[in-house]
């Protein structure tokens, strides 16, 4: 099969089409022919050596949102079919022992992630666990299903597990022309919260509205800590959802009202952060809450509300697998809203 892999860390010129060995599945395993595979921001900085997830190996291949058609099964698999449309759940917990790709479930430690630390989706053919697919309903387009899993998962499980987000508070939304805020917005406004947006520029600002954002700003040029102040007739927000790390750090913690939640998920920015204020933080009885990894039994729920509700697929643009390296330079440059699309 055709595969997007690299060797050793680089610039896009590193990433090579070539030919592998099809994947073989183990006794519980499927093999997934892809038909779409949405990028991620980990796709890039894992290729630039500028961080690794614990357990990556080289070479690799990356993609780790992925949909597709089943078109091989291991001899005990009895609930999924060649043929079957499905997800894949990249999260390597939970697995059965008898999985080619057991022995990586650790949350907290080597957790094994389909296309972060294996083979993933920027391939012909992608390896999973039969318990980690999910069926895709018949009128949902594939492409449209690979926009799911990493995005929704990690913000329904920063929102609600860890942020304990309720209908009627507030949530400020960081970097919301990004896969991950465009999920997050829409979980957050389907739970019934109001929700503040901020982006880089005014045309995000103006697409997060149309999205359902209630309140937005460019991040940018404004005040984001006065903008949640004004916004909430100076309470401040209940949450704010940052992965933005270091950018907003200091505005995010300023916007938020007393008893209010920092649910951090990410550090596209940076890795270092500075509280500007001890005591604004302490005498506010403020929260820092770092989200987890989300678990095996957290994706069917969301992926049903997913298939079961109003939310709109955000694609900003779609990509052949020859041209992964344009695809991935668009995402290092920000100039995207929503998800960019491979399509092998």
């Amino acid at each position: 099969m055709r595969a997007m892999l690299y060797e050793e860390p680089g610039g896009p010129e590193v990433l090579r089409l070539v030919e592998v060995p099809d994947p073989e599945p183990g006794p519980v395993d499927v093999v997934v022919e892809v038909a779409a595979t949405a990028l991620n921001r980990l796709d890039v900085v894992q290729r630039n050596g500028w961080f690794r997830m614990p357990g990556f190996e080289l070479p690799h291949i990356a993609g780790m949102d992925v949909a597709g058609t089943v078109v091989a099964v291991g001899d005990d698999v009895h609930d999924v079919a060649v043929g079957d449309r499905v997800v894949i759940d990249p999260s390597l917990a939970g697995v059965d022992d008898r999985s080619v790709l057991a022995g990586r479930g650790d949350l907290f430690g080597d957790l094994g992630i389909i296309g972060a630390t294996v083979a993933g989706g920027y391939a012909q053919r992608c390896l999973a666990p039969a318990s980690h697919v999910h069926a895709v309903p018949d009128d949902m387009p594939l492409e449209h299903a690979a926009t799911f899993p990493t995005c929704y998962l990690t913000a329904a499980h920063a929102l609600f597990e860890v942020g304990g987000l309720d209908a009627g508070e507030t949530v400020m939304i960081h970097a919301a022309g990004s896969g991950l805020s465009t999920a997050g917005m829409q979980l957050a406004k389907h739970a019934g919260a109001t929700v503040l947006a901020t982006a880089g520029t005014d045309e995000k600002c103006e697409r997060a509205l149309a999205l359902g954002a209630d309140h937005v700003v460019n991040n940018r040029t404004a005040d984001v800590a006065g903008f949640a102040r004004e916004v909430t007739d100076g309470v401040g927000v209940n949450m704010v959802f940052d992965h933005v790390g270091t950018a907003l750090f200091g505005p995010s913690l300023f916007g938020l009202g007393v008893h209010g939640r920092l649910v951090n998920c990410g550090n596209s920015s940076g890795d270092e952060a500075t509280i500007p204020s001890l005591g604004y933080l302490f005498h506010s009885g403020i929260r820092i809450l770092g989200s987890d990894p989300y678990r095996p039994e957290e994706f069917g729920p969301v992926w049903d509300t997913f298939c079961q509700g109003d939310f709109e697929v955000v694609i900003d643009s779609e990509y052949d697998l020859a041209d992964a390296a344009a695809a991935q330079e668009k995402m290092l440059r920000s100039e995207f809203f929503g998800k960019i699309i491979l399509r092998p």
